[in-house]
C-alpha cells in the first residue's frame, strides 16, 4: 500500500494515465484505410464526394473552433477539455459506424475538426501536474505513448486488412472499443490546480529563503530546482516529432525556473516578512487571472515576438510548410486510391503510415547529434529539403505506380518531420513556455488560416473542386514555391554572412530587464 501511495502522490501518476490515454486515442485501425472504407459497399460514396464536399468541413469546423477551444483549455484547466474531445472522438467513430449520407458524414467530419482542435490539451496538461524537473521524462513518455499508439494501430489495421481477417466494419468496432476505453481513463486523470495563463503559478520566497512556486489558490505546488542544477545542452529527443504539436526540442526545459518571469507577464511586489511574490498584473491577489488582462497580454507578447526577424523567417516557414504538410495527409488516400483502387488490389496503407512514422521519428532523433550553425544555414536548409519534398509530390502524382507513389510519402513526411523539428527548436529556445505555446498556437492558427483558404479554392466543390491528381500538383508546386523563397533568402544571408565574417546572431523576443531570463517552454 506505501508504494502504492507514493505512486499515486509522484509524478508518475498522472504521466502514466496520460500516456494510457495518448496510447488508446491514437490506436485507429480503420484510419489508414478510411477512403477505402468511406467508398465501399458500406457506405457507397464517390471519389468527389469525399474530396470536394466531406473532407473540406474538417478544416472549416478546425479553424471555427481552434482559438475558443484554446481559451477554454486554459481557463478549464486541461482535463474537462480532455474528456470532451474523447467523447467527440467517440461520437465521430459511433457516426462513422452506423451513418453513410453525405450530409452525415460532413456532420462527422465537423466533429472531427473540433477533436483536431482539443488536442492541445494533451501536452498542455502534463506541464500543469508535473514538476518542472521531469518535464523532459514526462514529455518523452507521453509521445513514445502516442508514437506507438500510432504504429500499433497502422500495423494493426494492415494485419487485418491483408490477411482477410475483418471487414472494415469490424475494425472500425474495434476503434469503437479502443476509444471508449481512452473515455474511461480521461475521467481518472488527477484535475490540475494551475494552468499557462488564467491560473497562473506563483513564485515566492518564505522567511527561511526557500523559493516555492504556488498556484492560483495558494496551494504550494513544488520546490523549484536551482538554475546550477539542471543541464541545459539536451538535445531534441526523437520523441519530439508530432505531426501535431509538440515541442522538438526540450532544452529549455531543463533551465530553472529560478530565473524570474518576465516583467511583461509577472510584477515583483515585496510584502513583509521579507517575502517576494510574484504576482500577475492581471489580478494582484495572486488568483485566476482576468480574462481582459490576459488577452491583453497575449498581444502585447505576440507583438513583440514577431519583431524579432529570426523567429519571424522561421514562423514564416512553419506555417506555410504545415499548411501544404496538413493537406497531403488530408488527401493523400483519395490519390491512391485513385492510383490504385482498393477493389482490385490490397492496400497497404497502413504499413505505409507505420513505416513513415517511424522513418520520421528516426530523421528527427538524428538531426538532434548534427553540429549545423542553423543561424547561418538554416534558410539554405529550408529551400533545399523543401524542394526535394515537392520533387517526392511530383513523383506520386506522375509515376502512376503505387509503390513509388508510397515511396514518395514516406520520404515527403520524413522530410517535414526533419525540418519541423528544427524549425521548432529555432523558436523555442530562449521562449518562456507562455510565449512558446502563444508563437505555437499563432504559427499553426497561421497555417490553418492559410491552409482553409487553399481548400475553400482549390478542393471545395464551391471553388475549383478540382480532381485529386491536379491537386497535388498544385501542392507541389506550393512546396517548391516555398523551397525557392527559402532559398534565395538562405543564399542571401549566407552571403552576408561571409562579407562580414560574422555568423548571425539568433534574435530572441527578451524584455532588457535584469531579472528577465529564458524559462520552460510548451
Amino acid at each position: 500500500m506505501t508504494c502504492v501511495e507514493t505512486w499515486r502522490t509522484s509524478w508518475a501518476y498522472p504521466t502514466t494515465l496520460l500516456c494510457v490515454y495518448g496510447f488508446f486515442t491514437t490506436v485507429k485501425p480503420l484510419e489508414p484505410f478510411l477512403t477505402p472504407f468511406l467508398t465501399g459497399p458500406d457506405k457507397n460514396l464517390t471519389i468527389e464526394q469525399l474530396t470536394n464536399q466531406i473532407f473540406p468541413v474538417s478544416t472549416y469546423s478546425y479553424l471555427a473552433v481552434l482559438v475558443p477551444v484554446f481559451l477554454l483549455t486554459d481557463w478549464l484547466r486541461y482535463k474537462p477539455v480532455m474528456v470532451f474531445q474523447c467523447s467527440a472522438l467517440l461520437v465521430v467513430t459511433a457516426m462513422l459506424l452506423w451513418l453513410k449520407s453525405v450530409a452525415e458524414m460532413q456532420a462527422t467530419q465537423f466533429f472531427y475538426g473540433v477533436v483536431m482542435a482539443s488536442d492541445v490539451a494533451y501536452y498542455a496538461y502534463i506541464y500543469s501536474v508535473v514538476e518542472l524537473q521531469h518535464y523532459r521524462k514526462a514529455t518523452s513518455f507521453c509521445r513514445a505513448a502516442q508514437l506507438m499508439g500510432y504504429t500499433v494501430g497502422s500495423v494493426l489495421g494492415q494485419l487485418l486488412v491483408s490477411f482477410g481477417l475483418l471487414s472494415y466494419h469490424y475494425i472500425l468496432v474495434i476503434t469503437l472499443v479502443l476509444t471508449a476505453l481512452a473515455w474511461g481513463v480521461s475521467w481518472l486523470l488527477p484535475m490540475p490546480q494551475r494552468s499557462m495563463f488564467f491560473h497562473r503559478r506563483r513564485k515566492s520566497e518564505g522567511r527561511g529563503g526557500t523559493e516555492h512556486e504556488e498556484d492560483g489558490d495558494d496551494h504550494p505546488v513544488t520546490d523549484v530546482p536551482k538554475t546550477e542544477d539542471i543541464n541545459p545542452n539536451h538535445s531534441p529527443s526523437p520523441e519530439d516529432t508530432s505531426y501535431i504539436t509538440a515541442p522538438a526540442d526540450l532544452a529549455t526545459l531543463q533551465r530553472a525556473d529560478t530565473r524570474g518571469r518576465s516583467p511583461s507577464i509577472l510584477t515583483e511586489s515585496t510584502v513583509s516578512g521579507g517575502t517576494s511574490v510574484c504576482e500577475s498584473p492581471a489580478d494582484p491577489a495572486g488568483g485566476g487571472a482576468s480574462c481582459v488582462g490576459v488577452l491583453a497580454q497575449l498581444w502585447k507578447d505576440f507583438l513583440q515576438c514577431y519583431s524579432t526577424p529570426g523567429l519571424l523567417r522561421w514562423s514564416l516557414w512553419w506555417a506555410l510548410a504545415t499548411c501544404g504538410y496538413n493537406q497531403i495527409l488530408n488527401y493523400v488516400q483519395v490519390l491512391w486510391e485513385h492510383i490504385e483502387p482498393s477493389s482490385n488490389f490490397t492496400v497497404y496503407n497502413g504499413g505505409v503510415e507505420a513505416v513513415s512514422n517511424l522513418f520520421g521519428a528516426a530523421t528527427a532523433y538524428g538531426i538532434g547529434f548534427t553540429q549545423v550553425n542553423w543561424h547561418q544555414w538554416g534558410e539554405l536548409a529550408l529551400g533545399s529539403f523543401s524542394a526535394m519534398g515537392g520533387g517526392a509530390l511530383y513523383l506520386m502524382v506522375f509515376s502512376g505506380n503505387i509503390w513509388v507513389c508510397y515511396c514518395g510519402y514516406v520520404v515527403f513526411k520524413c522530410l517535414y518531420m526533419l525540418l519541423i523539428t528544427i524549425a521548432m527548436f529555432q523558436i523555442a529556445a530562449d521562449l518562456s513556455m507562455e510565449r512558446y505555446a502563444l508563437i505555437f498556437g499563432a504559427n499553426n492558427f497561421g497555417g490553418l488560416v492559410l491552409q482553409t483558404v487553399i481548400t475553400l479554392v482549390v478542393v471545395d466543390s464551391r471553388g475549383l473542386g478540382l480532381d485529386i491528381v491536379t491537386q497535388f500538383i498544385v501542392y507541389a508546386s506550393y512546396f517548391c514555391f516555398i523551397a525557392l523563397v527559402f532559398f534565395v533568402w538562405g543564399l542571401y544571408i549566407s552571403l552576408r554572412c561571409r562579407r562580414h565574417k560574422d555568423p548571425p546572431k539568433q534574435a530572441v523576443a527578451t524584455h532588457t530587464d535584469t531579472h528577465s531570463g529564458a524559462e520552460h517552454k510548451f
